[in-house]
């Protein structure tokens, strides 16, 4: 007795993805791929469905690297993919979009007595000058837990945290950040 599926060849197919199919969000079993034959169904790995499902959109043009076998009863054809990717129509550097700098600002009573409200004008002040204001998104938060650094400010630039520094010691960090 044999085994039920023999092995034809591995292949590189390309074409439009018209969707993903069976199972739940997430954890789809196949993909339905548009090629200039008709349309093929390809089954995914398990290490790919999430993965694919959140960064593939119907409509896009991809390239699907696998395995083909037959049923030796029903010589039907099943494709399983190995490897999917996107074809840009220009190749692209996959650079994370640039997400804007966040300043919180306490305005909760022991800082705005020390001088948060000051902190406050003065840092959109300083922004403003430096044409920085747009890049930059202002919170005005409560109590940080910091009431004895009071007035408190923090600064979020990417994965970095600055914490209790001057309006004018921000800019340059914007500026230094933005620039690079």
């Amino acid at each position: 007795m044999g085994d039920k599926y023999l092995t034809l060849s591995e292949l590189n197919l390309e074409g439009q993805l018209l969707g993903f199919i069976g199972g739940e969000p997430g954890k789809y079993k196949y993909l339905q791929l548009a090629v200039p034959s008709g349309n093929v169904e390809i089954k995914l790995p398990k290490e790919l469905r999430r993965l694919l499902s959140s960064s593939l959109v119907p409509g896009q043009q991809i390239r699907v690297c696998g395995h083909s076998k037959v049923d030796s009863r029903t010589s039907k054809i099943k494709i399983k993919a190995y490897r999917v990717t996107p074809i840009d129509a220009c190749p692209k550097q996959d650079l994370p979009p640039q997400t804007k700098a966040r300043i919180m600002v306490c305005q909760k009573g022991g800082c705005l007595k020390r001088g948060g409200k000051g902190l406050l004008s003065e840092l959109e002040k300083t922004l403003c000058d430096r044409g920085l204001l747009d890049k930059v998104t202002i919170e005005h938060t409560s109590c940080q837990k910091c009431c004895s650094s009071a007035p408190n400010c923090v600064l979020h630039l990417g994965k970095k945290k600055y914490k209790n520094i001057h309006p004018e010691a921000i800019a340059s960090l914007l500026e230094s950040h933005l620039t690079e």
